[in-house]
């Protein structure tokens, strides 16, 4: 099955109050494994943009400057998309600029069928635990040491990870022997004349026999003697 996992960056946290989506990364995966195609892209916001925002990606007014806008830009994700599922951690937010987006442009929105949110599975698999990404990885032993800002595309490769280990890590693969059909042994036969060995002798022999009785003539207070005597 494909699924894209992906992440974005924001000016805030609002789309519906003015904030815009500058950034989206996308890690296109069939069954659970990376196939190495990708989508990046930065966009200019058409605003300026918040020194919050700016403290947490790293994004700032001169860097978007001559960035495409989203309506630019569209046509290439919406294709990269497809119809897969689309995996993102605490997906609603992507999920809300994504379509914020979309909708701006002409565009139909994302199904919400489609969201497959890895911080209720994270919730689901370790109830009272910290479900961030960053402790995510750390509970995996993924390398995040290339993480100093938020990226979307870093983001998404290291959220691809933690979903794999979420839904059944490296042995994932395991589960596909149910749909492998169970091969019954096969049977070699004949068509020829068959030439049949002699079945191997494994009696010792007199001489082999007599050698074992004279070892243990040599041998000083045996312990099956102390047995015997017991």
């Amino acid at each position: 099955m494909r699924e894209i996992v992906f992440d974005t960056e924001t000016t805030g946290f609002s789309f519906a109050d003015g904030d815009r989506l500058v950034e989206i990364g996308c890690i296109e995966m069939f069954n659970r494994v990376e196939t190495g195609k990708s989508f990046h892209a930065y966009f200019h916001p058409e605003r300026a943009m918040p020194a919050e925002a700016q403290r947490v990606h790293g994004l700032t007014d001169a860097f978007l400057a001559d960035k495409p806008l989203f309506a630019h830009g569209v046509d290439a994700l919406v294709d990269f998309l497809g119809d897969a599922p689309l995996v993102a951690h605490n997906a609603t937010f992507d999920f809300g600029f994504l379509n914020g987006e979309l909708g701006r442009c002409g565009r139909p929105p994302v199904g919400m069928h489609r969201m497959v949110d890895t911080i209720v599975i994270a919730r689901q698999r370790h109830p009272g635990a910290k479900h961030s990404l960053d402790a995510l990885c750390s509970r995996y032993g993924i390398d995040r040491s290339a993480r100093t800002f938020h990226g979307a595309l870093l983001d998404a490769q290291l959220l691809a990870q933690v979903y794999v280990e979420l839904t059944g890590g490296r042995q994932i693969g395991l589960g596909l022997l149910t749909d492998t059909p169970v091969l019954e042994p096969q049977v070699a036969v004949a068509s020829g004349p068959v030439t049949v060995r002699p079945p191997r002798t494994f009696t010792a022999s007199a001489a082999e026999l007599a050698r074992h009785a004279a070892f243990l003539k040599n041998v000083t207070d045996p312990l099956w003697g102390a047995a015997a005597s017991g």
